[in-house]
């Protein structure tokens, strides 16, 4: 038995607006940490985790929320992602102390999981692969782009108008509105549900083991690289990885099914989807640090300075599918990398002390708007060209799996280099930060070519059809 096709516009425009919220909750508490230390007398350390809580939980998730979407059905997950993170918002509006606010972001990043994992799925469901799903990857990559900016802009203006508290108000306010419209696009029978066991012993050394990472990433920048607690939680998370592939080769109804593993465009495209966010998201959080501490902008400044750079992403990301048709996926890839890596180089070596934004930000920045969502589409279309219908959770939990990591490590790393280059440089302030934004960028220029050197040998499995009307597909349970 069949319903009436989904109305595959309101549902790409629900899905990309998830996206945009998802984006933008982490920027927002960013800019407004500050005012949370004020206002709880909380120290940096504690201020730390308000942001690591929520890239803990999220990263440790993604696997398990899509692999939850495929057995529990995906909009019934999506719901249910919605309904925690507005729930973990308000719990955080409301949070009487520091504690409370990082268990209330640490629920935050579980329902975050949740509805990101099922989202993606079930834009992978309504739009097969080719021209439609490559639109709908480009509405996504925009609104990631546009999330960022926006949750900067929106975190400053917010935070100084109506207090922190209010970023988390907001948070629940965009949560209920999608979710109250979810029913109204989304059928309750979109896409198929995976019958079939649990994979109890594989879910929880999967979450623990990539928790753990996470754990160890986020808190070697405070702890130290070679601190106790980082070796600690990062070679027993490393450990429980390990354990992790042995239980799902033994495994009757497995996590992730070991044949999928063995896929070679999988495994690369996953691989270059981590190290496009290993030189993409710290950039943003370089930039902006960049244009408070060394230009002297204010935190509103220093958002609306990444706005160019999200203008270009809103307009080349539709653009993005006809230029996979015209001269395939791995040379878009391969050219979307390239961009990467000569953007980031060109923005490390035109940073000065006593520049502008005109001057130093503003032409590379263009150039990594177009980089990015090259780069975000073609890692996504290819991470999930192969999957199944009854794998599209277990792909899209995989790829943004991969993305969070990618993110966390390149942070981690970057900051890494950053400080101990400044620490490292005998000048005036000014001229030490500017010469520690400048090697981490370097660094994460050299990330994007290796990138674009491992691009060159994906060969995506079967050929990019040509733009053809778009049919709907009835839904299934």
């Amino acid at each position: 038995m069949t319903t009436a096709p989904v109305p595959r516009r309101g549902a790409l425009a629900l899905l990309a607006a998830t996206q945009l919220l998802l984006i933008m909750d982490t920027a927002i508490v960013n800019v407004a940490l500050p005012s949370v230390g004020e206002d709880l007398t909380a120290g940096s350390a504690g201020l730390s985790w308000v942001a690591n809580a929520y890239l803990i939980t999220f990263g440790g998730l993604l696997l398990l929320g899509g692999r939850i979407a495929d057995l529990l059905g995906h909009r019934r997950v999506f719901l249910g992602g919605l309904g925690l993170l507005a729930v973990a918002s308000a719990a955080g509006g409301l949070a009487p102390g520091a504690d409370a606010l990082v268990a209330a972001r640490a629920a935050q990043g579980v329902g975050a999981a949740l509805a990101a994992a099922a989202a993606f799925a079930l834009l992978l469901l309504l739009f097969p692969d080719g021209p439609a799903r490559h639109r709908a990857l480009g509405a996504f990559a925009a609104m990631g782009g546009l999330g960022g900016v926006l949750g900067t802009v929106l975190g400053g203006v917010v935070t100084d108008l109506l207090g922190w508290r209010s970023t988390f108000w907001l948070n629940v306010l965009f949560a209920a509105v999608l979710a109250v419209l979810a029913p109204l696009v989304l059928d309750r029978r979109t896409g198929p549900v995976r019958h079939g066991g649990f994979d109890l012993a594989g879910t929880l050394t999967a979450t623990a083991g990539l928790g753990l990472v996470a754990y160890a990433l986020v808190g070697a920048a405070d702890a130290g690289w070679l601190s106790a607690r980082t070796l600690g939680a990062g070679g027993t998370g490393l450990a429980l990885l390990l354990a992790f592939t042995a239980v799902e080769a033994r495994a009757a109804a497995p996590l992730v099914p070991p044949s999928v593993l063995t896929r070679p465009a999988l495994r690369l495209s996953n691989t270059l989807a981590a190290l496009a966010q290993t030189t993409l998201f710290p950039m943003f959080f370089l930039v902006s640090l960049y244009l408070q501490n060394v230009l002297g902008y204010a935190p509103l400044g220093g958002g609306l300075g990444l706005l160019p750079l999200s203008l270009v992403v809103v307009a080349v990301a539709p653009q993005t599918g006809r230029l996979i048709f015209r001269i395939g996926l791995h040379r878009t890839m391969t050219l979307g990398f390239v961009l990467l890596c000569a953007g980031t180089l060109w923005l490390a070596l035109a940073l000065t002390p006593d520049g502008g934004f005109a001057s130093t930000v503003l032409a590379p920045s263009l150039l990594l708007g177009a980089a990015l969502p090259l780069v975000m589409v073609t890692t996504n279309v290819a991470a999930t060209a192969e999957a199944a219908a009854e794998e599209t959770g277990l792909a899209s939990g995989l790829v943004s799996t991969s993305q969070q990591f990618g993110s966390v490590l390149g942070l981690a790393v970057l900051v890494a280099v950053a400080t101990s280059r400044t620490e490292a440089v005998d000048a005036s302030r000014a001229a030490a930060e500017t010469s520690g934004y400048r090697a981490a960028l370097l660094t994460g220029a050299a990330f994007a070519g290796a990138a674009a050197l491992l691009a060159v040998r994906l060969h995506p499995p079967g050929r990019v059809p040509e733009p053809t009307p778009v049919q709907q597909v009835p839904d299934r349970r």
